[in-house]
């Protein structure tokens, strides 16, 4: 039920509230749970399907722009580096 009423933009509650109340209406009709999915017996074997994966794609950069009165700085810094450019941006912005 809530993700339907997410799917519709509806609070989850409201749409419980909406409901509770047409089922208690009298002469209304409530459709029965459409039936459960068939799952595969237990004598199915499992199998292995395989997927192409895309490319890993490279490593960004930490692109930093900096303005301090006339002084403009642009960089950019290795992400897998990360830790150390927040210390330096850290120490330069002392």
């Amino acid at each position: 039920m809530a993700a339907v009423a997410m799917a519709n933009g509806i609070n989850a509650n409201l749409l419980r509230r909406w409901v509770q109340a047409a089922e208690m209406r009298p002469g209304s009709v409530v459709p029965d749970a459409p039936p459960a999915p068939k799952r595969q017996g237990a004598n199915t074997p499992a199998a292995f399907v395989p997927m192409q994966l895309p490319a890993k794609a490279a490593a960004a950069d930490i692109r930093i722009e900096l303005r301090r009165g006339n002084t403009s700085i642009s960089m950019a810094w290795p992400i897998d580096a990360a830790s150390e450019c927040a210390a330096w941006v850290r120490e330069l912005l002392r």
